[in-house]
């Protein structure tokens, strides 16, 4: 079987955390703009660079989790790594227009 292109895997990768729902906001946590970057190593391992919306937001493990569990269909995934960085910090720029729309801010 062939490889598949990393961009075919990027957006996979982003398909799934969609998945993941802020269990404070309601919302995505890509469409929150809390997904900084991610990055497949040749070896499988998925770096997953986040921020909260808050810094010492309690959910810091329970997202993590979900990640790793949004992960784990695709293939190409073999381990998953989740850092949280604070710089730089959060705002409501980084959110889409649907998360907007779906929190009522204007």
């Amino acid at each position: 079987m062939e490889p598949r292109n990393s961009e075919l895997i990027k957006k996979d990768i982003l398909d799934a955390l969609e998945t993941v729902i802020d269990p404070e906001l309601g919302v995505d946590i890509v469409n929150l703009g809390l997904i900084y970057s991610v990055d497949l190593k040749e070896d499988g391992l998925c770096i997953v660079q986040m921020t909260l919306t808050t810094m010492g937001c309690p959910l810091t493990n329970l997202l993590a989790d979900m990640v790793e569990r949004s992960l784990n269909g695709i293939a190409e995934v073999k381990k998953v790594e989740v850092e949280f960085v604070w710089e730089p910090a959060w705002t409501m720029d980084r959110m889409t227009s649907y998360a907007k729309m779906a929190l009522g801010i204007h």
